[in-house]
């Protein structure tokens, strides 16, 4: 029996009618409702979808059984904190074997040169290069073992990464040093970690290391090796000095010519990095990281994003009801694609921190690329374009300037309002947890900003400092890509906690790692407990240091007898299980009235206004008052200015009583809305022209505050705005 047939057995009415009402339909209706129907369609296939989270994000951490109060990550099946992702990866030099078979020997490290397209070396040639260097080493009598310390002392550039992987091919430990904490630190470093070998990029940096063995103040060191070429003159003076100078070029050479040493891979628990930090007091200390503590916590980084989305160029075949026969058509739908051979990494911050450390780690772990930024921060934006990277590791301080510039370039009411609407249409769709960069408005508003980045950029991590939820949630907008904010410190390697995909609130600085549990203990001299759900943030996991080298006292202040870290953080638990900074424990000190201080809290509040861009709060404990030392912003202060009825130059402005204070009115205001107290708020200010810096030595590498340098740098305007203000 025909089909038709049947239906007419049946005799339903309503079918019946249905099919002769749609016979007396024009063809032109009917057509209609076959669009109408392919476009819903369409439109339920393609519409923006949020990317399902891998946990509940109303319950982010979980409490550890008997754990004090600790917490750990939802992602984690139990009470037990990750150590490695992949079975076979457990140490560096298995992270860079792992990548070399899984990209099938592509492309490894990349460099330029100005006006060039990047150059690239492969991950076989990386390999190769590093054992040289290695057997190089051993030819010279250095020892394969976690005892054995290799000095770095350059800028971001392949050879670094190929040195350092010498070291882990033969068991040895790289000590970077940092080019910007000057002399006096290199030489305690040097001494600290009894370095006779440094490896050195420029000629210049080696004439910092001759001159501090010509004064015999680091007489341990006796050969600096060199990445770029030198002449005979400073040949010649290493030898005076008793430091044989050898190109890298020329050890690996020689290398190549004698018998190639067999590699001895590291075990997980041997040592691999000592990481001096800058530290904001007293000499750098160095924290003595192990191959298990950093591949752990590459492997919690790992677990919580290890389902990126993001779309792929995989088509799918969408077919639509008969009548809508001529819409059929391919469209291109997102998948969930993890990190993977064709990523690109920009690198720029320093290696000498273990922030970059960990991205490369993650990086090279899946065979993807690193491409090296040509050496000057104001050739970025440059770098970016050449390499297109697809992850992008920022700091607050680049997100500021970002932020800053785009709101600079809406310079007409019509401009500012769009951009306004458009980042408030975006920031509801983050709400609704949906990342994207293909809406209208990224069409028309945010197109530049992204290409100004490449246009590839799918993974962006912000940590080393506070950044602003403004400037945050922004940027997630504007820029539609997976934006993760960290929080850590080199004594937990990089990181302890992290924001999930899914959530892209700010305020908080995510849930635990998978890599270690955390904990909040009290602070009473601040009035922060931990029955409150405050308190001084404490981390232990396999990520966790092992100590600081030769500093037993620092040791013993960082690490408790329970392996607990101390970080002097004060964190407070969100309802949702997710931390949120919200002071200092160290640097607080008492003013003449009894009342404790945590000037960087202030600091924070006080960097929100429009026209400052840098803050130093001061108290003692003999007056009874706060007072501060504020930078305006360059490229914001004139229009504010303007809007205040000021005139003048930036450098006019600073120096205008007035200008001043409309300033200190502006900070007070702030102070007050976001809930300081009376005490906390400062009762004068100085507006500085220049910039606090690295160069200039008031802010450390890793961009915090030198506050002993601040203060002695200050320390007359200090006594001048004590006295003008006694009570």
């Amino acid at each position: 029996m025909q089909s038709h047939d049947i239906f007419r057995s049946l005799r339903i009415p309503e079918l019946v009618d249905v099919r002769q009402y749609v016979r007396t339909l024009p063809t032109n209706t009917l057509m209609g409702f076959g669009a109408f129907a392919a476009l819903t369609t369409y439109w339920y296939a393609t519409r923006p979808k949020a990317l399902k989270p891998p946990c509940d994000l109303a319950m982010q951490s979980v409490e550890v059984q008997g754990g004090d109060g600790a917490k750990r990550s939802a992602l984690l099946d139990s009470d037990e904190v990750m150590t490695y992702y992949y079975d076979d990866v457990r140490t560096l030099y298995e992270v860079f074997q792992r990548g070399t078979k899984v990209s099938n020997n592509g492309p490894c490290l990349g460099h330029r040169k100005p006006n060039q397209p990047y150059q690239w070396i492969s991950y076989q040639e990386v390999s190769d290069r590093a054992e040289y260097l290695g057997s190089a080493l051993l030819h010279r009598g250095f020892k394969p073992s976690s005892e054995q310390f290799v000095g770095i002392f350059a800028q971001n550039r392949p050879e670094w990464t190929i040195a350092e992987l010498g070291c882990y091919t033969y068991s040895m430990v790289a000590v970077p040093l940092y080019d910007t904490l000057g002399a006096e630190a290199i030489t305690y470093i040097i001494n600290k970690a009894d370095i006779s070998l440094v490896f050195c990029d420029t000629p210049e940096k080696a004439k910092l290391l001759l001159t501090n063995v010509e004064k015999n103040e680091t007489p341990v060191l006796k050969t600096i090796v060199l990445m770029e070429p030198f002449d005979e003159d400073l040949l010649e003076r290493g030898k005076k000095s008793g430091v044989e100078l050898v190109s890298l070029k020329e050890m690996e050479v020689c290398a190549n010519l004698r018998k190639r040493i067999d590699t001895f891979p590291p075990n997980p628990e041997d040592l691999a990095v000592v990481c001096f930090t800058s530290g904001t007091t007293g000499n750098p200390k160095g924290a003595k990281l192990t191959h298990k503590n950093i591949v752990s916590n590459s492997a919690g980084f790992l677990k919580v994003t290890e389902a990126l989305a993001y779309p792929s160029t995989q088509d799918v075949l969408i077919s639509f009801l008969p009548l809508a026969h001529m819409f059929e058509r391919v469209v291109e739908v997102g998948s969930m694609v993890t990190l993977n051979d064709t990523d690109i990494h920009i690198s720029y911050l320093p290696l000498a921190h273990m922030f970059e450390r960990l991205v490369q780690c993650v990086v090279l772990c899946h065979g993807a690329r690193i491409g090296y930024f040509q050496g000057d921060i104001r050739l970025l934006m440059d770098d970016l374009k050449a390499l297109q990277p697809t992850i992008f590791p920022v700091v607050p301080r680049l997100l500021n300037r970002m932020f800053d510039r785009i709101f600079g370039q809406a310079n007409t009411p019509v401009k500012r309002w769009m951009l306004e609407f458009a980042s408030k249409r975006k920031e509801a769709e983050l709400r609704s947890g949906i990342i994207r960069n293909d809406s209208f408005w990224d069409k028309i508003i945010f197109r530049k900003v992204q290409a100004s980045l490449g246009g590839k950029v799918r993974l962006m991590i912000t940590g080393a400092a506070p950044v602003s939820p403004t400037v945050l949630t922004f940027l997630r907008a504007a820029l539609g890509c997976q934006f993760y904010e960290g929080y850590g410190q080199t004594e937990c390697t990089a990181g302890c906690s992290l924001t999930i995909p899914g959530d892209w609130s700010a305020g908080h600085v995510g849930a635990p790692m998978p890599c270690n549990h955390m904990k909040l203990v009290d602070v009473e001299e601040m009035n922060y407990f931990a029955a409150n759900g405050e308190g001084e943030v404490c981390v232990k996991g396999s990520n966790v240091f092992q100590g600081y080298l030769k500093d037993d006292e620092k040791t013993a202040e960082a690490l408790d007898k329970d392996g607990w870290l101390h970080t002097g953080d004060v964190g407070k638990w969100l309802p949702n299980g997710t931390l949120k900074i919200i002071d200092r424990k160290k640097h607080i000190f008492k003013l003449a009235q009894g009342e404790y201080i945590a000037p960087e809290k202030i600091e924070n509040v006080y960097t929100r206004s429009e026209p400052v861009v840098q803050v130093f709060v001061h108290g003692e404990s003999l007056q009874a008052f706060l007072v501060g030392i504020v930078v305006p912003d360059p490229d914001n202060v004139l229009n504010w200015a303007k809007k205040k009825k000021f005139g003048g130059s930036y450098e006019e402005l600073c120096k205008n009583k007035d200008f001043k204070n409309a300033v200190l009115e502006d900070l007070l205001k702030l102070g007050k809305d976001t809930g300081l107290k009376s005490f906390e708020q400062v009762k004068d200010i100085v507006l500085h022209p220049e910039l606090f810096s690295i160069e200039n030595g008031l802010l450390t590498p890793t961009l915090k505050a030198k506050r002993p340098e601040l203060r002695k740098y200050f320390q007359a305007q200090i006594d001048e705005l004590y006295a003008n203000n006694k009570v």
